[in-house]
């Protein structure tokens, strides 16, 4: 009684529906009769076929677990979920970046600032050139000998003895279910760790970047001090609007803040 109750239903439903979705769930029907008569022993066996055809169907049209039957909406969750996985560690797995520079060069950089301490990144670069080295600059500066000077104020120091004073604005990358990338922009003051502001965008501008500065302070509370990674998005345009508003940039080599690390999970 209760079955032909939820036919009577589906039938009646089934005009405020749109053909795509009909057609849709009638494709999985069929295929779920397939698979059943593959069965062996009374179980049902699927391939990594039958997986990716629900997998792919549930992302267009998501109200075909109306009609599943022979697997549990966790369990299609779990294989979009691994194939997810799988794919971005394929992704990840491509080498990429500048290659290694060998370990002589390394150590004749060493020895040239040492023997000459008035000579900058710039100057040993070029005498590098000049001997047939074919290397960046920035990574002539990366592997200079450092100075030793006087002590100054560490940078844990700085940030304890100012930080009611201290935002930080980071952009990193959320995967979304179909594979592609979206850009988030978060802004966060350090003496509570307060989250100010986020946005999202699929194309992220040095503009954009900007208006959200100005959106996320007022002018008359805006911090003293903005730390931020020195990603080439990050341009004249942020720059400019920061010097504006009173807000000092303090640009970081790399990474977003030591020891700490925004986690974020890519929603699907």
């Amino acid at each position: 009684m209760i079955g032909l109750l939820c036919f009577v239903l589906a039938v009646l439903a089934s005009p405020f529906k749109s053909k795509l979705r009909l057609e849709a769930e009638n494709a999985v029907l069929r295929h779920q009769l397939n698979v059943l008569r593959r069965r062996l022993h009374g179980r049902v066996r699927l391939t990594n076929s039958d997986r990716w055809f629900f997998i792919q169907l549930y992302r267009w049209f998501p109200a075909i677990l109306q009609v599943l039957t022979i697997i549990r909406p966790e369990t299609l969750v779990r294989w979009h979920r691994a194939g997810f996985r799988r794919y971005w560690r394929w992704k990840s797995n491509t080498r990429r970046g500048r290659p290694q520079i060998q370990t002589e060069l390394r150590v004749l950089i060493r020895q040239m600032s040492m023997e000459n301490p008035l000579w900058g990144a710039p100057r040993i670069h070029g005498e590098l050139l000049r001997l047939g080295f074919q290397v960046a600059q920035s990574s002539v500066a990366k592997y200079m000998a450092k100075p030793r000077g006087a002590p100054s104020q560490g940078w844990c120091t700085f940030l304890r003895n100012h930080a009611p004073n201290i935002a930080a604005m980071d952009l990193f990358v959320v995967p979304t279910i179909g594979f592609k990338l979206l850009y988030a922009f978060v802004v966060v003051r350090l003496d509570r760790r307060d989250l100010v502001w986020i946005n999202v965008t699929a194309h992220p501008t040095a503009e954009w970047v900007a208006r959200q500065i100005t959106e996320a302070f007022p002018w008359n509370e805006a911090p003293r001090y903005m730390i931020r990674d020195r990603d080439c998005i990050y341009g004249a345009v942020v720059t400019r609007r920061l010097r504006a508003m009173g807000i000092r940039d303090k640009p970081r080599r790399r990474g977003f803040l030591p020891g700490h690390r925004l986690e974020h999970t890519g929603g699907r």
